[in-house]
C-alpha cells in the first residue's frame, strides 16, 4: 500500500517573514492532522531554516527546490546537497520544469544531481514532464521514458525517491489533464521502474501529479489508482487550499485497485507476453473499453500487473 505525498512548491514566492507566517497558518488550518498522507514545504533557500524551525512541533517535513551536483566550489548562486540536508531538509525536487525550461537542466545535470543527493542522505523528487508541443506531436511517451531512464541511470535503489509527473502545458496555465489521462501516464511511468527495479518497485514506488492541482479537483485526481499525491504550485501558497488538498489525499490513502495482496486484478481478458525481457514477471492486462481509446498513442487503455 502506497502512502500518498503531497509537497507545496513555493517557487520564488514569499519573503522570510511571509514564508514563516504561511507555514504557520497550513499548521493550522491542518487541524487534528493528516493521517495516511505525507507532507512538505518548499520554501525559498532564504526561508528554509526559518520555516524549518516552525515545522519542528509537527509532521510537515521541510523540502528544497533544488541542489547542485558538487558539495563546494566556485559555482555562483548554487546551493549544495550537504548544506540543505545540514539545515534540516528531508526531500529536494530535481528535474522540475522550469529549471529545465529557464535554466539548462538537461537529464544529464539531473541525474547528477539525485546522485549526490541520495548520497548526502536526501529523498529525492523527480520531476518529469513534456510541453505541449510534445503532447500534441504524440511524443509524450518517448519524452517521459527518457527523462525517466536518463535521470535514474546508474542509481540501483528507487526506495528514496518520488517521481513527479508535471505536464508542463498544465503548469500555472489553469489547465489539467483529466483524472484519466493523468493516470495512463502515471501508469506508463510505473511499467517503466517496474523495468527498472523489479515488481515490488512498480507497486511501491509513489507518483504524484504536478498539473494544476487545486481543491476542486484533487479528490478525484487522487482516487485515481496510480496516482500518489500532488506536486503543489499555486495553491499551496494559500494555506487553506493546501489544506483542502492535503486533506483529499488523506481520504484517498486506499489500495489501487489493479492490486489484491497477492494477485493483480483487472475486470478485462489478460494477455500473457512479458512487457520485456529485463521485466518477466509483467503481463499486460488489457481494459478494453470500445468508446475509449488510449491518451497517449490511441491504443486500448491496459494496466499492469503480476502474473
Amino acid at each position: 500500500m502506497r502512502k500518498k505525498i503531497v509537497v507545496g512548491n513555493w517557487k520564488m514566492n514569499n519573503t522570510v517573514a511571509e514564508s514563516v507566517t504561511l507555514a504557520t497558518d497550513v499548521i493550522e488550518a491542518l487541524g487534528e492532522g493528516f493521517s495516511g498522507c505525507d507532507v512538505g514545504l518548499a520554501p525559498t533557500y532564504l526561508a528554509l531554516d526559518a520555516v524549518g524551525q516552525v515545522l519542528e512541533e509537527s509532521d510537515i517535513q521541510l523540502v528544497a527546490q533544488n541542489c547542485h551536483y558538487e558539495n563546494d566550489g566556485a559555482f555562483t548562486g548554487e546551493v549544495s546537497a550537504r548544506m540543505i540536508n545540514a539545515i534540516g531538509c528531508s526531500y529536494v525536487i530535481i528535474g522540475h520544469s522550469e529549471r529545465r525550461q529557464y535554466f539548462g537542466e538537461t537529464n544529464a545535470t539531473v541525474n547528477l544531481r539525485i546522485k549526490k543527493a541520495l548520497t548526502e542522505g536526501l529523498k529525492v523528487i523527480l520531476c518529469v514532464g513534456e510541453t505541449l508541443a510534445e503532447r500534441e506531436s504524440g511524443v509524450t511517451e518517448t519524452v517521459i521514458s527518457t527523462q525517466v531512464r536518463e535521470g535514474l541511470e546508474g542509481i540501483s535503489h528507487i526506495g528514496a525517491i518520488v517521481i513527479a509527473y508535471e505536464p508542463v502545458w498544465a503548469i500555472g496555465t489553469g489547465k489539467t489533464a483529466s483524472s484519466a489521462q493523468a493516470d495512463e501516464v502515471h501508469l506508463f511511468i510505473r511499467t517503466i521502474i517496474g523495468e527498472l527495479y523489479g515488481e515490488p518497485a512498480f507497486r511501491l514506488v509513489r507518483i504524484q501529479y504536478g498539473g494544476s492541482v487545486k481543491p476542486s479537483n484533487a479528490a478525484e485526481l487522487f482516487a485515481m489508482p496510480n496516482i500518489d499525491g500532488g506536486l503543489i504550485g499555486g495553491a499551496s501558497l494559500n494555506a487553506e487550499d493546501f489544506a483542502a488538498i492535503i486533506h483529499a489525499a488523506s481520504v484517498s490513502y486506499v489500495l489501487p485497485r489493479y492490486w489484491d495482496s497477492e494477485r493483480a486484478l483487472c475486470p478485462g481478458p489478460k494477455i500473457g507476453f512479458p512487457l520485456a525481457k529485463s521485466a518477466p514477471w509483467a503481463a499486460i492486462l488489457w481494459e478494453i473499453i470500445p468508446s475509449r481509446t488510449s491518451f497517449l498513442s490511441g491504443r486500448p487503455r491496459c494496466s499492469f500487473g503480476v502474473t
